[in-house]
């Protein structure tokens, strides 16, 4: 992508409307798809990261006993939360994650150890310089760490992308992953020389211009609840644009917020992440196979073209759903259980709390009122009717419990991730070795996680051919559309060995 022209950063906003026109977008259509990505799918997409994280928010009320608010408890009756009713107490509110020790199961399980691309070029020489520099790349925006990032976006949302771009010459390499830097216009290709000018295909590479050309390419993961995709109304298999929403604070506004956060309590200052901010525009940058667009409160701020000559963007499913552009979320299908579990957990809590207090009758005793009831205490009566009578306490309620496990039962059908998949150990596996009982125990989860090997290798693979491609196109490091070809290679759990071969093993030690 190039960089903007002197003369083309800004232009008035009536050129907004003919431009989008120019794209093959209604501006009507564009702006409704827009609102109801923000206010309906991006809502979604929020709240499902929010039931993963479940983070802590202050309540607004320094003197109560738990100042605070949990994500989840969005899906609490009022009758427990108490809120927003009025006459209505709040109650004992009782929140267990159990959706986010799955989540980083199944990350652990897919992305557990280093994922090896290799390129399918014939030549030996140039299969290892192509599967260096690649490598290179991952390992410039944090190898490992990069896939479970996306491992852990793709299972929460359904779905994740990658936007792959080239730096311009007059940009500084960065080191750091290039989706913080979201305020940055889209990068050009450059025109530095390539890894051997003599040679536009070049076999052999110094370890140090691999570097730098690996430096040279930027990975920017973006967050789903961002990303507008615009399809071809004829073809929806096809991708017309790539629409990238966010919003960024106004640079005159920052020096009142910051001085408005400082006002509040410490309390307040940590938890509350929603008080006296900024206020922010509307970003938008528009990626088409031949332009793009960048768009600040309906604004057009600068524009240049795409001289990939296609959508620099690798789209991910988590698993894969047919007609959809999302794959399937694990979370999703989680949460009417976990909110089932709060309620049922706030309900015990609350009961336990009214009747775990034990009261005493005392019949016929004189002075019963005045001595304590304490142990080894003794009460003396000439009364054959005296009697003390004991009542409360919490009570064996085995429905409620049976009610507890199906829930979490459920939840590791839904789910697929057992609890022995942590490593929590509750009851003995069974007769078989310990390997083939680990292996049909979590043979669900390992089912699921070779079907998402073949979702995330091929967009593994494809960042890696657009990130070949760019260096191609910017005659950096020359190769040809079989070369840019990659495998994905991904961890493999230890051999177990067979019940069959412990049992010819012993055969054979015993003759």
């Amino acid at each position: 992508m190039s960089t903007p022209l002197d003369g083309e950063l800004i232009m008035p906003d009536e050129h907004l409307q003919p431009l989008l026109a120019s794209l093959g977008f209604a501006p009507v259509g564009f702006t409704r798809r827009l609102d109801s990505w923000l206010c309906v799918d991006a809502a979604r997409l929020n709240r499902l990261w929010e039931y993963y994280r479940n983070p802590m928010r202050s309540a607004g009320d320094d003197r109560s006993p738990k100042p605070y608010r949990h994500a989840q408890e969005w899906g609490l009756p009022r009758r427990i939360t108490g809120e927003p009713s009025e006459g209505i107490a709040r109650k004992e509110v009782v929140i267990e994650n159990d959706i986010a020790w799955r989540i980083d199961v199944m990350v652990d399980f897919l992305v557990g150890g280093e994922v090896k691309i290799a390129s399918a070029a014939a030549d030996p020489a140039r299969r290892h310089v192509i599967s260096t520099l690649v490598n290179q790349i991952v390992a410039e925006h944090g190898g490992t760490v990069l896939w479970q990032h996306l491992a852990t976006i793709g299972a929460v949302h359904g779905h994740v992308d990658v936007l792959v771009k080239l730096l311009p010459p007059d940009e500084p390499l960065l080191p750091e992953p290039a989706s913080r830097r979201e305020e940055s216009a889209p990068a050009s290709p450059p025109n530095d020389a390539p890894c051997d000018p003599a040679d536009p295909g070049a076999s052999t590479c110094s370890l140090e211009a691999t570097a730098r050309l690996a430096r040279r390419i930027r990975l920017e993961v973006v967050e789903p609840a961002r990303a507008l995709p615009l399809f071809n109304p004829v073809d929806r298999r096809r991708l017309d644009a790539f629409v990238r929403v966010y919003h960024l604070p106004r640079p005159g506004d920052m020096r009142g917020a910051r001085r408005a956060a400082n006002s509040r309590n410490w309390f307040r200052r940590w938890f509350d992440t929603a008080g006296a901010a900024p206020s922010r525009c509307r970003v938008l940058e528009i990626i088409t196979p031949t332009r793009w667009f960048k768009i600040e409160d309906d604004k057009l701020v600068a524009h240049g073209r795409n001289s990939l000559g296609e959508l620099p963007l690798a789209h991910i499913q988590n698993v894969a759903a047919p007609f959809q552009w999302t794959g399937a979320s694990d979370v999703e299908p989680l949460i009417p259980l976990q909110d089932e579990i709060n309620t049922r957990l706030s309900d015990r809590a609350h009961r336990i709390t009214m009747q775990s207090f034990r009261m005493y009758l005392g019949k016929g005793i004189d002075n019963f009122t005045e001595r304590s009831v304490a142990p080894g205490q003794m009460w003396m009566s000439d009364n054959p009717d005296a009697e003390i009578i004991e009542f409360g306490g919490d009570a064996s309620c085995p429905s409620e419990d049976a009610h507890l496990r199906e829930l979490r039962e459920a939840m590791d059908k839904a789910s697929g991730v057992t609890p022995i998949a942590a490593g929590i150990l509750k009851n003995r596996i069974g007769h078989l070795t310990s390997a083939a009982a680990l292996r049909v125990t979590m043979m669900n989860l390992l089912a699921r996680t070779r079907r998402k090997r073949a979702t995330y290798g091929a967009g593994i693979a494809r960042i890696g051919e657009l990130a070949l491609a760019w260096l191609d196109r910017a005659g950096l490091f020359k190769t040809t559309l079989a070369e840019r070809q990659l495998e994905v290679t991904w961890p493999q759990p230890p051999v177990d060995v067979s019940c069959a071969e412990i049992l010819s093993g012993a055969a054979c030690a015993g003759s």
